[in-house]
């Protein structure tokens, strides 16, 4: 499945691949961070920040090139998204608008890695270096600190977890 039909298939109002690649700012954000993020790799200097300025201001998506993200991820209107530096995303992972994966300070790996087949509901904040496992769903306006496993839901300020076998934790 190509980027394109991924954000058709997460998104009922989508009416063509056409409409797609032109009209959703979420493409066009992904699009320049694989430009930014590659500089970045390459050690270049200033360019991959400035590709990702650019980015933020066509989309209201900022995405550090810095940041890993994996296959066919749908960033769902996707205004007020902020992804940092040190995070990673998994593939076919849906998020939806001002959700934050945000860093805790200091050096090294700070920000949340995502699993696969994650979805993020709006106006979540994913803070620290947490994981999130596969499979897992992040509820509206969480604020997740701690590790979600596996094929979870976590939600609520500050989120609780809760998965098919147990009582929440």
């Amino acid at each position: 499945m190509s980027l394109l039909e991924a954000y058709k298939k997460n998104d009922p109002a989508a009416r063509s691949l056409l409409e797609v690649a032109l009209l959703y700012p979420g493409i066009k954000a992904i699009l320049l961070h694989r430009v930014a993020h590659r500089l970045y790799t390459w050690g270049v200097p200033f360019f991959p920040r400035l590709v990702c300025e650019i980015s933020r201001l066509l989309t209201g998506i900022e995405i550090h090139p810095g940041a890993r993200i994996g296959k066919n991820l749908v960033i769902d209107h996707g205004m007020g998204v902020v992804i940092g530096e040190t995070s990673e995303i998994g593939d076919d992972c849906l998020i939806f608008h001002g959700v934050t994966l945000g860093g805790k300070g200091g050096f090294g790996k700070r920000h949340p890695t995502m699993g696969n087949r994650v979805m993020v509901g709006a106006g979540a904040k994913l803070i620290g270096n947490i994981t999130i496992g596969d499979d897992a769903k992040i509820g509206a306006n969480s604020v997740v600190t701690k590790h979600v496993p596996n094929n979870a839901t976590a939600f609520g300020i500050p989120a609780r977890i809760y998965n098919h076998e147990t009582q929440p934790e």
